[in-house]
């Protein structure tokens, strides 16, 4: 049946690379029948920008090979073009994982902003309407990794992206980023004084997200909202009681926001303050296990004393390439996780590699199923017959 499955991923991939739109109908009508729950027993698998370890980042083939893989949560950066449309796109430049440079016709699009400090030059997805953004392709952005499926899938709206995840045969959570929003709120005008972190949480409800951590509501359609930004954090708790992830980055970066140290934000003066607005926090897994000469150092206090602040604790990122693992992990990924899981203690992983860290849970869970690749091989098989049937 892993052979049937990989076919049926095969296919449906040469599919939507022939076929960019509409590849979902929008809202999603499919698989009513009642669907395996949410694991919420183990650390969450979050699929960080899909399965972006053997695909373009973001796309919908990242997206469903996460899926099939296992994922808990598909994880998306959400950032908007100069119409207002909501985008699924990590950069706040379109040029390291887009075709943008081949297209002769955007060549005066090029520009210089500032972005949380720094001058960037490039092609600005702010600068673009949707319409011409859909004619570019993505490409992978690390050069040692699978580079056949450059120029195939195309760029993903926001509610694309929440129909894949709603489409899934079983619950599978989404986990959407504010991205950049000084940046976005600055360059992107929004109708009736709108910000961007509006029409964020207003896509959200339209497609039925609501519900406090573990409620009903909420275990029914998951979703973690994130960003580096606690001013948007804190905005968007007023109209949303979906659960909030505090990401924090390098202890050399501040906030873009409120412009605070990494000191700052992780003491607990902070973890006090911001818990009444979010769940957990997301830190550079660097910052909570520092790493001397690629060999990690004793792990700071971060994650016991955001536990005792009854803050969840999801680190990023982990990857499988030899780059990325530290010389203690012996250049195996199931060491790593091993590391966190067990050691650590942390809630939840964000992962290029969703495969890889569904096999460790199953491997060491006596919860672990195994008809999975069954239920994963008709589901693609079932998607790619209707389809075919839609577009003939």
């Amino acid at each position: 049946m892993t052979s049937l499955c990989g076919v049926a991923f095969t296919l449906l991939l040469l599919f939507v690379s022939c076929n960019a739109r509409p590849l979902y109908q929008l809202p999603s009508k499919e698989h009513k029948h009642r669907k395996q729950p949410l694991q919420t027993s183990r650390p969450y698998n979050v699929a960080h920008r899909g399965s972006n370890g053997e695909f373009p980042e973001e796309t919908a083939a990242a997206y469903l090979r996460a899926i099939e893989e296992g994922a808990d949560f598909i994880e998306a950066d959400i950032t908007a073009t100069k119409d207002g449309v909501l985008i699924c796109f990590h950069d706040v430049n379109l040029d390291d994982v887009t075709n943008v440079a081949d297209h002769k016709e955007f060549a005066s699009r090029k520009r210089t902003y500032e972005v949380e400090g720094a001058n960037i030059t490039g092609f600005f997805p702010v600068d673009f309407t949707w319409k011409e953004l859909q004619t570019l392709r993505t490409k992978q952005r690390f050069p040692f990794r699978d580079q056949q499926f450059n120029g195939k899938f195309p760029i993903i709206t926001f509610e694309e992206y929440i129909s894949i995840a709603l489409d899934a045969p079983r619950i599978v959570g989404i986990y959407p980023e504010i991205k950049s929003p000084v940046f976005i709120n600055k360059h992107v005008k929004w109708p009736n004084g709108k910000k961007f972190e509006d029409v964020f949480v207003e896509t959200l409800k339209k497609y039925g997200y609501r519900g406090s951590y573990l409620s009903k509501d909420w275990l029914k359609q998951p979703c973690f909202i994130q960003s580096f930004a606690p001013t948007s954090l804190v905005y968007v708790s007023n109209q949303t009681d979906l659960p909030k992830i505090f990401l924090i980055d390098d202890v050399t970066v501040l906030t873009q926001d409120t412009k605070q140290t990494y000191s700052e934000i992780t003491s607990d003066a902070y973890l006090d303050y911001i818990k009444k607005y979010v769940v957990g926090i997301g830190p550079w897994k660097d910052t909570l296990v520092p790493v001397v000469n690629n060999y990690i150092q004793e792990p700071s206090d971060l994650v016991p004393r955001a536990h005792a602040h009854d803050l969840q604790v999801h680190p990023y990122t982990y990857r499988n390439e030899n780059q990325y693992l530290h010389f203690d992990f012996h250049q195996d990924p199931y060491i790593e996780y091993d590391f966190w899981i067990n050691k650590i203690g942390v809630d939840g992983l964000f992962t290029d590699f969703t495969g890889s860290l569904h096999n460790f849970q199953e491997w060491t869970s006596p919860l672990s199923e195994t008809n999975a690749a069954d239920r994963h091989s008709t589901y693609l098989l079932h998607k790619i017959a209707k389809m075919l049937k839609a577009y003939n």
